[in-house]
């Protein structure tokens, strides 16, 4: 007899993937497809919700042929991921009316200035730094240079709440996207609609709450049904962001504190209430679970830029991660990874790149080993802040940290690269073997919905196990702690704008 199962749908930023699981949690199949993300000009980066839906359509018919090869029946409910922030505007039927706009484009940097005026309680409810990638400042910027699609629309949407609408022609949304649009007031739990009102932005756009990521919240229509190749009337879930997705999927508990690294990186913890650590950088979103939050800091400059320097140098990604096994030399030159401005701790959209320190000595190695090592140097600072370490760019040795970290997240692969990780935070580090992390979450939640799991057989029994992937050498942690020292004296000269204010 074929395992019950589950689908979960998670959309990226530049690829959708489709997983497939049973309810003991055990993935049966995946696929993926991806899609292009465009800048037509600097700072802006977009895609077209149509060529996510294809890429929807093609990985979940492969994903669900591959599961049912793999002893698996026809998905008993769908559960969804998706990219965070960003926004997608459409009619009141669901269709798109214009390209998404993603949590990468910058072009709302000016909309902070509203964000800025605003009463210190309401800045205090938001809960969060301000960053132009989120649902609010880009609507704001919207409003202000397309009125015209402004007047239009209907709904104001997140990535997977736009998807959930394509598949069950009802329109939500949920807590864990919500808390993270900056038109949200996270102790409350619900929609600021004073913030919104003061912003200027029409309240009417926002879609009703659901409860949590779990709630049911509707089923898949007989158009869709037909273009996935599922049964129409099939149980789909509200969802969740990504990374709070990717948190249930890998079975990360209170206390411990995770690393996940893909186009962006997030190092997070959860959270039974509600603290912010805005002022640092970090933000405080709703987590997966109905009653939990999550502190992140997150960091743009990981796949992403190290994407760039491969593309830049023509370097495969295996040429990229063997440099790691080169040792580090003090002359190596020092590479900023701040290609498209930087979050946590900085939040500056404005703040750039570089290399620095250059000579005669250094080689291609040289070069790509040094993108790897300033990668992780943005990453340390991002856990910095998680942590509560003000003085940044001190020595953190010594210092009551966690006793380990997970490592989730298909950028973290290589033996090298996880070494290199290690040795720059210093830190022990223990894969969880759950590459899609978001995808499984998105399951899970497919299989809650459906009553098929509780939240207390997710967290427990389903959690996989983490195993011990790379230890720091003490030597070398020392050697990139002054490294480090001196990345953190580089950025500031490059730096336009503000910090977290």
């Amino acid at each position: 007899m074929n395992a019950v199962c589950t689908l979960g749908l998670d959309l990226g930023t530049s690829s959708a993937k489709a997983i497939v699981t049973d309810t003991g949690g055990r993935v049966l199949a995946q696929a993926s497809a991806g899609y292009a993300v465009s800048s037509a000009k600097a700072g802006y980066a977009e895609s077209h919700p149509g060529d996510w839906w294809s890429a929807v359509r093609a990985c979940a018919r492969e994903a669900v042929d591959a599961g049912g090869r793999a002893g698996g029946a026809r998905p008993a409910a769908i559960g969804l991921s998706g990219q965070m922030h960003g926004l997608v505007l459409t009619s009141a039927d669901g269709e798109a009316l214009r390209p998404a706009l993603l949590w990468a484009d910058s072009r709302a940097t000016g909309a902070l200035r509203a964000y800025r005026r605003l009463e210190p309680a309401a800045r205090a409810r938001l809960a969060n730094p301000l960053a132009p990638g989120m649902t609010g400042p880009l609507l704001m910027w919207v409003a202000e240079h397309e009125p015209g699609t402004y007047r239009d629309a209907r709904w104001a949407l997140a990535p997977k709440d736009w998807l959930r609408a394509r598949l069950t022609g009802e329109i939500h949304a949920e807590p864990s996207d919500a808390s993270a649009s900056l038109l949200y007031d996270v102790p409350g739990d619900r929609w600021d609609l004073d913030v919104v009102g003061a912003l200027g932005l029409d309240a009417g756009l926002l879609a009703p709450l659901l409860p949590s990521a779990g709630a049911p919240a509707g089923h898949l229509t007989a158009a869709a049904a037909t273009e996935l190749g599922l049964p129409a009337g099939t149980p789909v879930a509200a969802g969740a962001g990504d990374t709070a997705a990717a948190a249930l999927g890998s079975g990360i508990g209170l206390g411990d504190v995770q690393l996940t690294v893909g186009t962006g990186a997030q190092v997070l913890r959860l959270l039974a209430a509600p603290a912010s650590r805005a002022d640092a950088g970090v933000n405080l979103y709703r987590s997966a679970t109905p009653d939990g939050w999550y502190q992140m800091g997150a960091t743009l400059s990981a796949g992403l830029s190290l994407n760039w320097v491969r593309e830049v140098m023509n370097a495969s990604w295996a040429e990229l991660y063997a440099s790691a096994g080169r040792p580090g030399r003090p002359h190596d030159p020092l590479f900023v990874p701040h290609l498209s401005g930087e979050r946590t701790p900085y939040c500056d959209p404005a703040l750039r790149g570089s290399w620095t320190a250059l000579s005669l000595a250094d080689d291609r190695t040289s070069l790509l080993r040094g993108a790897l090592e300033g990668t992780a140097f943005a990453i340390r600072d991002a856990l910095d802040a998680l942590l509560g370490e003000d003085r940044l760019g001190e020595d953190r040795l010594g210092e009551d940290l966690p006793a380990r970290l997970r490592l989730a997240g298909g950028g973290t692969l290589a033996a090298g690269w996880r070494q290199l990780l290690a040795d720059v935070l210093g830190l022990p580090l223990y894969a969880v073997d759950v590459p899609a992390a978001s995808g499984r979450g998105a399951a899970l939640l497919g299989a809650h919905a459906a009553g098929l799991l509780s939240f207390d057989d997710i967290a427990g029994p389903l959690a996989p196990p983490a195993g011990l992937a790379a230890e720091p050498d003490p030597a070398m942690t020392a050697f990139h702690a002054e490294r480090h020292a001196r990345f953190r004296h580089i950025v500031p000269a490059l730096r336009l704008t503000g910090a977290c204010d």
